[in-house]
């Protein structure tokens, strides 16, 4: 049988995979994307919104008729005890123009969009097609199984999730750890335009981002997120993997959902809305010093695979890091074309690439964030000392009320909060 070969076949339809398959195709290589859902974007499900400002000039043709959801004019962040929250909402007109720096994405359509520029690009587009296993020869990698066909290539690359099996099974991924994996689950809900712009204070078009902080998590190490799509909110927690499984209490993923779903901050703005989708997936957390070895004999690995995600606490990015990686992915292909040199050390340009890039000094810049934010006290003791200021500040007793100061210095207490501040210092100056 003759032997099918490409220049380069990538494992999964995610953005990096698309990003990939779209930069080869337009550079007149051979490649062959392989994706296990129904279609790209049947299993993708990550986040709601993507910085297309630091990707925008690498993709310069897609965007006039991407489907992304509404521009993100207003940041907001919640932080909740069990019985208050306090709304911090930012409003600036440089955001709120255009170019707009980002957007909420329902990422079933994006991805979907994504694959056809591809593939008229040249791309083939396999759908429905799972990957069994790497295939090697002389120790390099030659090409993939799947489907129980063999299909062979001068460079594999894997963009196939944070668990990548195709960079563990090419020694490139470290030993995976919960510590350094959260789990994102979420609904959409449906709701029309116009009440979406009521609630949240928009034009049309408009959008707004809200992070949630405390008790969404019940103190565990994570987060609530709110995005709001053209007729639908994005709503969901990711917790850190460790804190939901062995911290207690105990609960379940979606349990946590639901109660998230009926405190009253969320339950208004989400009222008469239908669910139109729930999906959950695995993160990568763990930061510059946990990211898979980018690259092998015949093998490059991008997107969450490498572990390229970074929740900053007031920001959660994945999806740019995503598309650059698996467009510097091609070009280290395309270079290593020129040559007919598929060895690792041909191929380690992807890395000196990125290195030069603000992916890699985003990772090195915040390397240290998720080890800072993973302490209970910013899940539970901040959130309620700023409940109970606020609640001194605006409570009316029966009798006299007390001028700013004694009621601040009652409500923090003299002694506690200054030893707490002085222990979580060095945490949060590495923020």
């Amino acid at each position: 049988m003759e032997e099918v070969r490409f220049n380069v076949i990538i494992i999964g339809g995610g953005l990096s995979g698309l990003a990939a398959a779209y930069t080869l195709a337009e550079a007149g290589q051979e490649v062959l994307l392989l994706e296990k859902g129904d279609y790209c974007g049947a299993k993708n499900v990550t986040g709601g919104r993507m910085y297309v400002s630091l990707i925008r000039d690498f993709f310069p043709a897609i965007w006039a008729k991407a489907p992304l959801e509404r521009a993100i004019v207003q940041e907001e962040l919640c932080l909740m005890s069990p019985g208050s929250s306090i709304l911090i909402r930012y409003n600036d007109a440089d955001i709120a123009s255009e170019p707009y720096q980002s957007y909420s994405v329902c990422r079933a359509k994006f991805d979907k969009y994504f694959a056809k520029q591809a593939e008229k690009k040249g791309a083939l587009i396999t759908v429905k097609k799972k990957v069994d296993s790497l295939v090697f020869k002389d120790g390099k990698v030659d090409g993939v199984v799947a489907g129980g066909e063999t299909l062979y290539a001068d460079v594999v690359i894997c963009c196939d999730g944070a668990l990548s099996l195709f960079a563990q099974q090419a020694y490139l991924q470290k030993p995976l750890n919960p510590k350094h994996f959260a789990v994102g689950f979420k609904e959409i809900i449906e709701l029309a335009p116009e009440t979406l712009e009521n609630r949240f204070n928009l034009l049309p078009g408009q959008g707004a981002a809200r992070l949630y902080m405390g008790d969404v998590t019940e103190g565990k190490f994570g987060g609530g997120f709110l995005y709001t799509n053209k007729e639908s909110v994005s709503l969901g927690l990711v917790l850190g993997l460790e804190a939901l499984c062995q911290e207690e209490p105990r609960t379940k993923a979606p349990d946590l959902l639901e109660r998230f779903k009926k405190r009253p901050e969320v339950a208004a703005l989400i009222a008469g809305g239908q669910t139109a989708e729930y999906s959950a997936h695995v993160i990568p957390e763990g930061g510059y010093d946990h990211l898979s070895k980018l690259f092998g004999d015949g093998i490059l690995v991008a997107g969450d695979a490498a572990g390229f995600s970074i929740n900053a606490g007031i920001t959660v990015r994945g999806m740019e890091y995503a598309m650059f990686s698996g467009y510097i992915a091609a070009w280290a292909a395309i270079k290593a074309a020129g040559t007919g040199d598929y060895s690792a050390e041909s191929l380690s340009v992807y890395e000196r690439m990125l290195a030069d890039s603000f992916l890699m000094q985003d990772f090195k810049e915040y390397r240290h964030v998720t080890e800072s934010l993973n302490h209970k006290r910013f899940f539970t003791y901040y959130p309620e000392l700023a409940g109970k200021i606020m609640h001194g500040l605006y409570a009316m007793p029966n009798g006299p009320k007390a001028r700013i100061t004694p009621t601040l210095r009652r409500s923090v207490g003299v002694r506690n909060v200054p030893d707490m501040l002085l222990k979580d210092l060095p945490k949060v100056v590495k923020l």
